[in-house]
Parts: structure tokens; sequence; C-alpha cells
């Protein structure tokens, strides 16, 4: 299973509590990421480059999504290349975790550590990224709606997603 949306959309912590009620692994893509890059995400744009850092998404993502089931989250651009989004559709089921740009900006507390989102009034920003990936975000197989609603209650949404469309 593929968790997509915008930063602070609430991948990871829905991520977390989807893989621990359905007793599967969870992994941060992120994480993953800089593990194999041996710097951080920030670090990966700032020293190689935005295009550098959608390459070593595409390769990591990939062995990521090639291993045994998991519960993935991505990072919010993952999904809007064409490579990555084909390629999560063809590992599992996609899951759009809809969010408000202003209440997204709030969870992350601002643009820290965000290269997308700095440099600028981060709710614009995160607005505009919306508009660039919603009709992507889109195409996913299911929509949860998380603007208001707590993280709990969004993971009980995706696990009864899971369970119903992807066999968990």
């Amino acid at each position: 299973m593929i968790l997509v949306g915008l930063p602070g959309s609430g991948k990871t912590t829905v991520g977390r509590l989807v893989a621990a009620a359905l007793g599967a692994e969870f992994v941060d893509l992120d994480e993953a990421i800089e593990r194999r890059a041996g710097k951080s995400v920030p670090r990966i744009f700032a020293e190689d480059g935005e295009a550098a850092f959608r390459s070593l998404e595409a390769e990591v993502g990939g062995a990521v999504l090639r291993s045994p089931p998991a519960v993935v989250a991505p990072g919010g651009g993952f999904f809007a290349g064409d490579r990555t989004r084909e390629l999560a559709r063809l590992s599992g089921l996609v899951v759009y975790l809809a969010t408000d740009p202003k209440e997204a900006v709030r969870r992350l507390g601002g643009a820290a550590g965000r290269p997308l989102l700095e440099g600028g009034d981060p709710e614009q920003k995160m607005a505009l990224l919306l508009a660039a990936r919603g009709a992507l975000y889109d195409e996913s197989e299911c929509t949860v709606g998380t603007t208001g609603v707590s993280a709990d209650t969004v993971a009980r949404a995706v696990v009864s997603l899971a369970r119903d469309r992807a066999g968990w």
C-alpha cells in the first residue's frame, strides 16, 4: 500500500498507524533515501538538485515497492512522476490522503526542512504544489480526506480500504 499526498497530509503518521494495525512493515521513503545517500533530503536538494533527488527517489522507491508488501509513505512528489506513479499503481493499493494546503503547512510547522516550500509563503507554495499535483493525486485508487480529521480516524479508514480492496 502506498500513501500519497502533499507534505503534511499525514502519510508518515497515518502510515505508522496503518502498518501497526495491519501487522505490516512501514517504510518512510525519504528516510530510506537518506540512508542510501548518506545525507538528508534537504542536503540532497541543495548539493545535487531536485533532478538527482527524483532519480534517487525512483531508484529507492522501486526497490522498496518490489520488496514484500509494506505500508509505504513516499515524499509528496513521488506520485507526480510518470515513472514512479506507474510503479506505485503496479505495486499495490494507492491511497491519496487529501489535505487542505493551509492544514498541511500548519501540521509541518512551516517550511523548515522542506526544500520546495522554502523561500516565500509556505502556504502559497503548498497551494501551488496542490495545483500542480492534484489531478495526479486524484488518479489514486482511493481518497481519504484528512483536513480536520484525527490521524487515528484516517488510519481506521485506510485500514478498512486495505482490507476491503487489497486483501490485507
